[in-house]
């Protein structure tokens, strides 16, 4: 790939970033990629009327999207050809009633999200965003729509406490997630006190901002899914340009790097021409807090899709469980790089480095659903491009976490490898990544689509 394709892909990626502060928004960027390029949406409760060679995808609860392109040769009973990756990211959210007042301070009560590194959320410039959902009335008659918002502006601060107030800060700085992480909005000084909505459970300057943004009026307002966020932009950065800065890599950089991948392995007439499979994406939310709601991946999401998709072209039921038995699962989630400053976290033989490409994540107890089956495909798709790939394998004294893979591939059946760029910083506010590895992230995945159909068949295992 040269240099000028390297940068174009960077610096698209550093716009998704930048347009995606939600796991609503980040939808809604991949929604606008899909459609620019052709992808038609199809609605869950509605019927499907699907066609061979052709490019669909649908959202769910507008924070997980599935995408998928189904070959000219595509037959009932082929497999699909998955990678998947989540929308969401730790953070903070706002509780339901969030107005908190105290000496004068207007603050903002949240809820974590998952799990961050919390102290990092000090001293930094927040704003808010999300999604709205508003009463809209017309010709008498009353209907609601979901809106996503952003404001741009930093309008909220989570300030720590002076070193002179708690001089054992630098032993160790314990943060209590509920009396500590207030952002403070504003003080009485400034706002009119009178001008708060008496049930509203939120200031009524947010309340105000919010839908001033929306050019509605605040009354119209039922409710909302709101989070803090950095107004801080995603940047390519360090002394070589090499890294790039930003919040929330995990997990968009693999959603970023699957659904571009996706996108440009099925965007001419000729790429589905020899595809007798499905090539698919699906970005669940609600990874980091264990997958377990109704567009998580713990949900019935991909089994119902691999399902519809399945029956639109077959009454057989029996089809559905031979696909699953030809299909193919990336999970796509960051993986841990080695940190020069605390090198003794990772195992010896097992150091992911950054610009080192992909990660193959390995655990005998399956927290990653990796196994050799799956861990060759990846490989040989690698040899034949000539790209770099790692492996990771977590120190035994050490709790492993883990990712969508074990939860689709228990859940599903389907096969799994799970894999993922390396980064520093996980969970910070602001984590870093390197150039090189969204390049080769993209191309890998680009290569695992576009090949994976040819190279499944000269595998025999269950035979």
């Amino acid at each position: 790939m040269a240099d000028t394709e390297v940068s174009y892909v960077v610096s698209d990626f550093i716009g998704f970033l930048n347009a995606s502060p939600t796991a609503f928004h980040a939808v809604d960027e991949a929604k606008k990629r899909l459609q620019k390029v052709g992808y038609e949406q199809v609605i869950e409760r509605e019927d499907w009327k699907l066609e061979a060679g052709k490019r669909y995808f649908f959202t769910r609860n507008h924070s997980t999207i599935v995408a998928f392109a189904i070959g000219e040769k595509y037959v009932a009973g082929n497999g699909f050809h998955v990678v998947g990756a989540h929308t969401d990211s730790p953070c903070l959210k706002l509780k339901p009633v969030s107005k908190v007042k105290k000496a004068d301070y207007l603050e903002v009560g949240v809820q974590t999200y998952g799990g961050g590194l919390w102290h990092t959320w000090f001293d930094r410039d927040l704003t808010v965003a999300g999604r709205v959902m508003i009463r809209e009335e017309k010709d008498g008659s009353v209907s609601y729509s979901h809106r996503l918002v952003r404001i741009e502006e930093p309008i909220m601060r989570v300030p720590t406490l002076a070193i002179h107030l708690d001089r054992g800060v630098n032993d160790g700085f314990k943060v209590n997630t509920q009396s500590h992480l207030l952002p403070v909005l504003a003080t009485s000084v400034k706002v009119e006190l009178n001008k708060e909505f008496a049930e509203n459970g939120h200031h009524a300057i947010l309340t105000q901002m919010i839908a001033n943004k929306l050019g509605c009026q605040p009354d119209q307002i039922c409710d909302f899914e709101l989070q803090a966020c950095d107004t801080q932009p995603s940047i390519v950065a360090g002394a070589a340009k090499e890294f790039i800065f930003s919040g929330r890599l995990d997990n968009l950089c693999m959603s970023f790097c699957s659904l571009k991948a996706l996108i440009d392995a099925t965007s001419s007439e000729s790429d589905l021409e020899n595809e007798s499979g499905v090539r698919m994406v699906a970005l669940f939310d609600h990874e980091e807090v264990g997958s377990n709601s109704a567009q998580g991946a713990g949900s019935p999401a991909m089994l119902d899709a691999l399902s519809r998709i399945t029956n639109s072209f077959t009454s057989d039921s029996k089809m559905l469980t031979k696909a699953i038995q030809r299909s193919f699962l990336v999970s796509a989630d960051m993986a841990h790089a080695l940190h020069p400053n605390y090198m003794d976290k990772h195992e010896e033989s097992h150091q992911p480095k950054l610009h080192g490409g992909l990660v193959i994540k390995h655990n005998a107890n399956q927290r990653y659903a990796t196994n050799a089956v799956t861990s060759l495909i990846f490989r040989e798709i690698a040899m034949k491009h000539n790209l770099p790939i790692q492996d990771f394998v977590v120190r035994n004294d050490m709790p492993c976490g883990s990712t969508i893979g074990p939860i689709l591939a228990s859940g599903v059946g389907i096969r799994t490898i799970d894999v993922g760029a390396p980064q520093l910083s996980m969970h910070s506010i602001r984590e870093m990544c390197a150039v090189d590895d969204v390049k080769h992230s993209y191309e890998h995945f680009k290569a695992f689509f576009q090949e994976f159909s040819q190279l499944d068949a000269k595998i025999t295992v269950d035979t």
